[in-house]
């Protein structure tokens, strides 16, 4: 079981990555990254309801862990998506407090399954034959009504409040970054030598990483004394837009067929042009 999973798992988790270089937009990337998490979820629910668990211990293993780290990208990837849809428009104060809003709902699932949170963070077992066993079902403790509508073969009482805890981080995470990109500021050396006209970078991420390795290795800035760091970083301000981990972005490129895909392009691109305008 543990082979199939991780491997399901470590296809999914490539593919994310793909996705977000190859996606600006949020609400763009989280339709594409939910489409990709309900694939691999009906995978795993083809596997298990063929597979027969070796004990109670590994039925548990999987309910408990397993299932809620597909279950919490669905979840995630779902929330992101329609907090975009409403997302309003305006400044900072109207989109501010939108984004706050939304921080507040997670506070208040979090104080409605406070003893549950208290249990799974604490990594307490005591409790786990019920909670992550099928056909266990309790109605004294506190049930989600999205358990009651699912197939109770692939599911147990807890496994979608693990889940949701998990998606809830992250999406505490995503909610706090935006609000941080509402009220961030360009530094005053930026602003000093700022062009009237704004240009956004609106290929892909990977697109303007390749381009910026190929200026980096070529020695492009500061007679080749510019760190990558340095190089991903200015392009961040002066194109208005959010690189990531860049390095990671680069291996990722590097183990592409195309490598040098944006690059060759242009290249292409450019050699037409010419060729038109000799005509």
């Amino acid at each position: 079981m543990k082979n199939f999973t991780s491997n399901l798992e470590s296809e999914l988790n490539s593919r994310l990555h793909f996705i977000s270089l190859e996606n600006h937009k949020n609400i763009v990337l989280a339709e594409m990254s939910m489409k990709e998490c309900l694939e691999a979820l009906k995978k795993l629910k083809r596997f298990i309801l063929k597979y027969k668990f070796q004990s109670e211990t590994e039925e548990i293993e999987f309910f408990k862990y397993i299932k809620p780290h597909f279950l919490s990208k669905v979840i995630y990837f779902n929330k992101v998506y329609n907090i975009e849809m409403k997302r309003p428009s305006g400044g900072e104060q109207i989109v501010g407090k939108y984004l706050r809003d939304e921080l507040k709902k997670l506070k208040r699932y979090f104080n409605n399954n406070s003893d549950f949170y208290a249990y799974y963070r604490a990594q307490n077992t005591f409790m786990d034959y019920k909670y992550f066993v099928r056909g266990k079902l309790d109605m004294h403790l506190s049930i989600d009504t999205f358990v009651f509508e699912s197939d109770p073969k692939f599911t147990t009482s807890h496994d979608f409040k693990v889940a949701r805890i998990i998606a809830n981080d992250m999406l505490e995470v995503y909610l706090k970054e935006e609000l941080d990109r509402l009220k961030r500021t360009e530094p005053d050396e930026h602003k000093i030598f700022a062009p009237k006209v704004k240009l956004n970078w609106t290929d892909s991420k990977a697109s303007l990483i390749e381009l910026i390795y190929a200026l980096y290795y070529k020695g492009s800035f500061n007679n080749g004394q510019a760190d990558i760091k340095e190089i991903a970083k200015y392009f961040e301000v002066v194109f208005n837009t959010d690189l990531g981990d860049v390095y990671r972005s680069y291996l990722e490129i590097k183990n592409r067929n195309a490598r040098t895909k944006f690059l060759s392009g242009l290249q292409n691109l450019l050699n037409d042009k010419m060729n038109e305008s000799d005509a």
